[in-house]
């Protein structure tokens, strides 16, 4: 794939389990990624795959966390971007996204996420505290990354609606599994009617069969969404480690590629970089610190 002017990994993370816990990591059946992941290990991963840049997501409700990713970009050029984490429904959301945005290394905040898979109300996201919250979001330039499963997609579609000057990222395609396909089909569909969606090939090696999981029982996923949202609204993200449950990093980098084989090479550029850099407004946030870093 040598086509492709820019390799970015859209989404990953880091933790490490000494500083903080991860508390949706079942210690059991997830037992594999149950220890500390360091940036290190990721960047090894990455360069073998000629990963030219990275977004490192969070992973728990905790604007400590944030904080600490935003200092890991300041040292680590590899990272263009960090989505971090902030109560969205809180009065002071938009004093509080002042205040990461003015910290040391506040310039490498391009995005915010919630956990809103794990709230019990379906329709969280369309609640008018969390709408205002996203206002505030998009007020301040940053990209909601929308982290839900098929039943709560008609309530991000409604927020995408009512907040249409934000950009949204849904994460791992929404999660669809061949329970909810027809659900995620419809629901899907409608999202891409939202020109502000944005939507990540990311996490779907997670959602089936670990331990022998065929790349055919996703690419009607994938293709689903190609169709509905097309390649320049469409990004890579290899949701490492988390993909290791299942695959390595590259084998989910050459699956993802295999997957999109059909696209010209400006369109597995968009997919592979173009897409996450517009998505995230990436152009319009430089390496201030590079020299620094090297």
């Amino acid at each position: 794939m040598g086509e492709v002017a820019l390799r970015l990994d859209a989404h990953h993370h880091v933790w490490d389990l000494d500083v903080r816990d991860q508390p949706w990591i079942d210690r059991e059946a997830m037992a594999p990624i149950a220890r500390s992941f360091d940036f290190e290990q990721f960047a090894i991963a990455a360069a073998a795959c000629f990963v030219d840049g990275t977004i490192v997501v969070q992973t728990v409700a905790d604007t400590a966390e944030t904080e600490e990713l935003l200092q890991l970009a300041t040292t680590t050029p590899l990272v263009r971007g960090v989505i971090g984490w902030t109560d969205m429904t809180a009065p002071g959301i938009a004093e509080e996204l002042d205040r990461l945005g003015e910290l040391p290394a506040g310039t490498g905040l391009v995005g915010i996420r919630s956990l809103a898979q794990y709230e019990p109300d379906p329709r969280w996201l369309a609640r008018a505290d969390v709408i205002e919250g996203l206002r505030a979001v998009a007020r301040h330039g940053l990209t909601f990354d929308l982290l839900v499963l098929p039943h709560q997609m008609p309530a991000a579609c409604a927020a995408a609606r009512a907040v249409p000057e934000a950009r949204f990222v849904l994460d791992h395609l929404g999660k669809p599994s061949e329970a909810t396909q027809q659900q995620w089909e419809i629901a899907i569909s409608e999202m891409a009617s939202c020109p502000n969606v944005y939507v990540k090939i990311s996490g779907l090696v997670t959602e089936h069969d670990w331990s022998g999981w065929d790349p055919q029982r996703v690419q009607p996923y994938v293709d689903f969404a190609l169709q509905r949202f097309g390649p320049d609204r469409l990004m890579f993200g290899s949701d490492w480690p988390v993909c290791t449950l299942a695959a390595s990093y590259s084998r989910i980098v050459d699956v993802t590629a295999e997957l999109l084989s059909t696209l010209t090479a400006t369109e597995r550029a968009a997919v592979f970089g173009a897409t996450a850099v517009r998505a995230y407004d990436l152009a319009e946030r430089p390496k201030e610190q590079q020299d620094d870093r090297q």
